[in-house]
């Protein structure tokens, strides 16, 4: 007997419905085809011990199984669930009337009970796409895919539950989830604060701007003067996710296998912090199965790579092309896959090897151009793609010792808020650009123009200070961000000026 069961198959951050065909007639062998990995071929063996452990058998016959479309790589074990059904249904120990309203995916234990799986949200989407009446899957990643409304999502711990509702022997609770109220009542939830960092206000004013206008930021300074304590906090001031930006965060997560049990989706901004000695294709994605990377799991929220010198050249320059197109293309010999990557990226570094070049109170012992050499290790055209260079001091005991409260999270938040609202209707005709950072030359024009006073202040400071060329642009952006959270229609003198104190790393002779 010829039966269809249906799974998916995820490539990048969206699915494929993949039909499976079963056909059960007079044999003894067993074959599967449709460009199966090994994983998907070892399901034979887990199949047979689970039905046999939960009191069913193989058919003894023979099986000839197609995963439709043929040309698709199908890859990993979720699909054991499917396939086992499918052999029970084409060996009539199933009904196989209902069948063809659900997608099925789940990967089995040899006692039958159900693993969790990855991917499900871009599998649930793809099966409310299609038209599928519901999404039968382990029970630990029902909450994941009941996001999805208009889809029945049943969460199931054993095959035996799956044979008995389509059997009509018993039923299936669908899992519900109220995707706005939970969303919006998580939205705002965080541990960390703004107001736990004493001092620092120019370092914090200068994250104001950095995440008001979309800016990449880089901080130079000693160790313990407190810039990994800054940069948790950067995702505290950013606005609060949209739901859409959330659904589409959850999807990459979902690909990569990070959603938890109890997690529907992800309602805060992303950070990831990966170490110096992460891999180029950790970084970007990639691999043998392509998975996102580092890039494509901080999207719409915050990369903080610590200690920049320290991670190797390569890695530090495959990073360039998604910082300027906000995507990264990992293509194969027969494939190519897209995974967003739109992050606001935050660096750290210290001055120099010993630590101490510029500290007030402690002398650097770096011997001569051993300073210039460190800072080299990060290329002019990466530091070209950072707006904001700040330097930090250590904070002194008086400020330390302070009981009075500095200013919340809450209130800075608000303020990059309004300025993200002022680029929002700035660049609401223009697709692809949604802050002050992404603007082109041409943009820059029109939207940031300075007036006679600015610009010769921008003249003189680059003659005076030495700025490189590639600082102008930065600091025209910066400042067009400066005068937004200020409310104002025009950038002033005051905001050109506030922008260039931002080039540190830019100053001829910074580091001797």
């Amino acid at each position: 007997m010829l039966v269809k069961s249906f799974g998916a198959a995820v490539q990048g951050i969206n699915a494929t419905i993949v039909t499976i065909e079963v056909n059960v007639s007079k044999g003894i062998k067993y074959f599967l085809v449709g460009l199966p990995d090994n994983a998907v071929k070892e399901s034979h063996e887990r199949i047979a011990s689970a039905l046999q452990y939960m009191g069913q058998q193989m058919p003894r016959k023979q099986i000839v199984i197609n995963m439709a479309p043929a040309d698709i790589r199908k890859e990993g074990s979720a699909y054991d669930l499917a396939l086992a059904i499918g052999m029970l249904a084409g060996d009539e120990k199933i009904k196989s009337t209902e069948l063809e309203k659900y997608v099925i995916m789940g990967e089995l234990s040899l006692d039958g009970s159900l693993q969790p799986i990855k991917g499900v949200l871009p599998i649930a989407i793809k099966a409310r796409e299609e038209g599928f009446k519901g999404f039968i899957l382990p029970k630990q990643n029902a909450r994941e895919a009941a996001v999805v409304n208009n889809l029945d999502v049943y969460g199931v711990e054993n095959i035996s539950e799956v044979i008995d509702f389509f059997n009509e022997v018993s039923t299936l609770e669908p899992t519900i989830v109220n995707t706005r109220e939970e969303f919006f009542n998580h939205v705002n939830l965080s541990e960390i604060d703004f107001s736990d960092v004493k001092g620092q206000e120019s370092v914090k004013r200068a994250m104001e701007v950095a995440a008001a206008g979309g800016h990449n930021i880089i901080l130079v300074g000693p160790p313990g003067a407190g810039k990994s304590m800054l940069a948790k906090r950067i995702p505290t001031i950013l606005p609060p996710l949209t739901l859409h930006e959330a659904l589409e965060t959850t999807k990459i997560h979902s690909v990569a296998g990070n959603i938890g049990s109890n997690t529907s989706l992800i309602s805060q901004r992303p950070f990831r912090s990966p170490h110096h000695t992460i891999s180029d294709v950790a970084l970007v994605g990639g691999g043998t199965f392509p998975q996102p990377g580092e890039i494509s799991l901080a999207h719409n929220g915050v990369l903080f790579l610590d200690e920049l010198p320290e991670f190797k050249r390569t890695v530090l320059e495959v990073m360039r092309q998604p910082l300027e197109d906000r995507k990264i293309c990992i293509s194969r010999a027969k494939f190519a896959i897209e995974y967003p990557a739109s992050f606001m990226l935050v660096a750290s570094m210290n001055p120099c090897p010993c630590g101490y070049y510029n500290h007030p109170e402690r002398e650097c012992v770096c011997g001569g151009g051993v300073v210039q050499k460190y800072l080299s290790r990060i290329s002019g055209p990466l530091l070209d793609r950072i707006d904001i260079h700040i330097e930090i001091v250590p904070v002194p005991f008086e400020k330390l010792s302070e009981l009075k409260d500095a200013e919340s999270s809450e209130k800075v938040r608000e303020r990059v808020i309004k300025a993200r609202q002022i680029q929002e209707e700035r660049f609401k005709d223009i697709d692809g650009v949604y802050c002050n950072a992404q603007m082109s030359s041409k943009q820059m024009r029109t939207f940031a123009q300075i007036d006679k006073s600015g610009s010769e202040l921008l003249k003189n400071a680059m003659q005076r200070l030495n700025l490189s060329a590639r600082a102008y642009d930065r600091i025209i952006k910066v400042a067009r961000t400066i005068a937004d959270l200020e409310g104002a229609q025009n950038i002033l003198s005051n905001h050109i000026a506030e922008a260039i104190n931002y080039r540190n790393l830019d100053r001829e002779g910074w580091a001797g």
